[in-house]
């Protein structure tokens, strides 16, 4: 990649963040499990270390809990308001973000986000091992 005259849409190609400070987008992204699989295999020899770094864009609840057990996960508000629900011991922990605000989630624990009004977010993940559930409670 020239960094110097390719920019990169974090919404739609996320950076892969791996050993020896590399920074690299992940061409061709998409959330389906062939790629899913194609883009772990891709980066398996950076284990617990590499990072996921894209932006979201949403608005309303989110429709599903994840959970990182490689690392933590930073999430970065960007514009609007989001709430970051976290499951701890089965009680849901809400965390309110605005524009410049962050907060981590601890890696393994279950969490999802809440996006009021249009909203970006950026996400800094550790990808190893993610998992998701659907979400069939308000959580």
């Amino acid at each position: 990649m020239d960094h110097e005259r390719n920019p990169v849409d974090l919404r739609t190609t996320p950076v892969h963040l791996g050993l020896g400070s590399t920074a690299k987008p992940v061409e061709g992204f998409a959330w389906d499990p062939e790629v899913l699989q194609a883009y772990g295999a891709a980066v398996a020899s950076d284990g617990a270390e590499g990072r996921m770094v894209m932006i979201f864009d949403g608005d309303g609840p989110g429709d599903h809990w994840e959970s990182h057990p490689a690392g933590d996960e930073l999430v970065v508000c960007l514009s609007g308001s989001v709430t970051v629900v976290r499951d701890v011991d089965g009680v849901a922990d809400r965390i309110l973000l605005g524009p410049g605000e962050a907060t981590v989630n601890p890696a393994g624990v279950w969490h999802a986000v809440d996006m009021a009004g249009p909203t970006s977010i950026l996400t800094v993940t550790a990808g190893a091992g993610t998992d998701h559930r659907p979400r069939t409670t308000e959580g």
